[in-house]
């Protein structure tokens, strides 16, 4: 049973030190046991109380890693119902399927398409991360040579979809090195399952015909000692697949149900008739709250979205999502080229970097950081000032790139126009469009 706040306080070591990021160690102990806090946060407890508060401190839903190398992930571990409460963590997943009767050269040729699915977007590099691949015929060999070939010539990690405990042994021992998800223990084989994520330390899905069926499943798997579990309730009926997945993260945040405490795992590509239906249902899923989407196939018009959603709803909005300060050249630009600043809220780079690439004319945009706020906020937090402006082109280096000394700066920060021009003597300081759907013609009528 988790330890209330009281409980945590009287187990740590009541300095105030405020090095947990919170006054007191009372109110520390209060975020605890709320799953606010992380135990990590407090540098000087003991090794006796951590021991302790091991359950109290530990997310609702237990974090998962699936497989090794650069695409390794974690699923799980979140701690809210609603993202606006604190945040989602552990970003969802994405899985497209494989046939175990495939070819090796098809699935050769299929790996390298998905693996050019990578979209640079603020910053971060969204792709895919998994293979589902799946037996459709119990030929074990087969199975076993495509789960080896996906493995060591991929980025790819592996869900190992069968319910034949021999086929599941065979891959296990050529693929077991990127430590796969092995999917799914049943209650016709979940001994053998059990004891094959067990003795290769593997993370296993559960699967039944309902929550109970699944909660049956988990409590024998944890009483054998294994604790790395995904949930697949097995309905494929869209309405009370969401509606478990609701009642799941319900019962392991509210109720402190352990026996559901576990990321789940959904099947878009078996509850639609279509890809264009599929993409919607996986959408659907990404919000509310599968930790893993295995889809039929991965093409750019399903998974391109899918991926931005997935960066909207697990980006903490709290935070807003910025850009790196620094020099983004657009369009080749030259020493001639126009120079023009704004700050670093990505939408504003993103909608003004657009601009200036529809007008054709290569241009040089300073990205100043403001906090990730946009620039009419920015200037009236007093995060884009003239001054600072001014200094940031100093630093920025774009002084070695370009021969001309004339600064473009958004409409919205006239105001700050005469500062900036005291702190760059020499300059000339042009007042921009306030709407960056004018920056096009701005753009093209100063290169005329």
């Amino acid at each position: 049973m988790a330890l209330t706040g009281i409980q945590i306080f009287k187990l740590l070591p009541k300095t105030n030190c405020k090095e947990c990021g919170v006054p007191t160690c009372l109110a520390f102990a209060m975020n605890l046991a709320s799953g606010k806090a992380e135990l990590d946060s407090c540098p000087y407890v003991s090794d006796d109380a951590r021991a302790q508060l091991a359950e109290a401190s530990a997310p609702p839903i237990r974090p998962v890693v699936l497989g090794k190398g650069v695409r390794k992930a974690t699923t799980g571990g979140e701690t809210v119902m609603y993202r606006h409460e604190k945040t989602f963590f552990n970003p969802t997943l994405f899985a497209g399927t494989i046939a175990s009767d495939s070819a090796a050269a098809d699935v050769e040729a299929k790996l390298k398409v998905w693996n050019a699915l990578q979209y640079e977007r603020v910053g971060f590099n969204l792709r895919p991360e998994l293979v589902a691949l799946k037996d459709v015929n119990g030929d074990a060999a087969a199975f076993a040579a495509l789960a080896k070939q996906i493995a060591e010539t991929s980025e790819f990690n592996l869900i190992l979809m069968s319910e034949d405990a021999a086929v599941i042994e065979a891959a296990v021992a050529g693929c077991g090195f990127k430590r796969p998800l092995v999917y799914a223990a049943t209650e016709a084989n979940v001994d053998a399952m059990g004891k094959i994520a067990l003795d290769n330390d593997l993370p296993l899905a559960v699967k039944a015909g309902d929550i109970d069926g699944v909660i049956a499943l988990t409590t024998k798997l944890t009483g054998m000692g294994l604790k790395d579990l995904v949930i697949d309730t097995g309905t494929r009926e869209l309405k009370q697949a969401l509606e478990d997945q609701v009642a799941i993260r319900r019962a392991a945040l509210k109720d402190t149900n352990r026996s559901v405490g576990f990321p789940t795992i959904v099947f878009p590509s078996e509850m639609a008739s279509n890809t264009d239906m599929e993409a919607l249902i996986a959408g659907m899923f990404v919000s509310k709250y599968a930790g893993i989407v295995v889809l039929s196939d991965l093409t750019t018009e399903v998974i391109f979205p899918l991926l931005l959603e997935r960066l909207n709803i697990f980006t903490d909005p709290q935070r807003p999502m910025t850009v790196t300060e620094g020099i983004y050249p657009i369009g080749n630009p030259t020493e001639n080229s126009p120079v023009l600043v704004t700050t670093n809220f990505a939408l504003t780079y993103f909608i003004v970097s657009g601009e200036i690439e529809a007008s054709k004319v290569p241009s040089w945009l300073l990205i100043k950081d403001a906090e990730g706020l946009s620039v009419l906020t920015a200037w009236a937090a007093g995060k884009f000032g003239g001054d600072d402006v001014g200094m940031f082109v100093k630093k920025c280096g774009i002084m070695d790139k370009v021969k001309h000394t004339e600064l473009v700066i958004p409409g919205y920060a006239a105001a700050i126009a005469g500062d900036v021009e005291e702190e760059l003597p020499g300059w000339t300081i042009t007042v921009g469009p306030r709407e960056s759907a004018h920056l096009a013609g701005f753009l093209k009528a100063k290169t005329q």
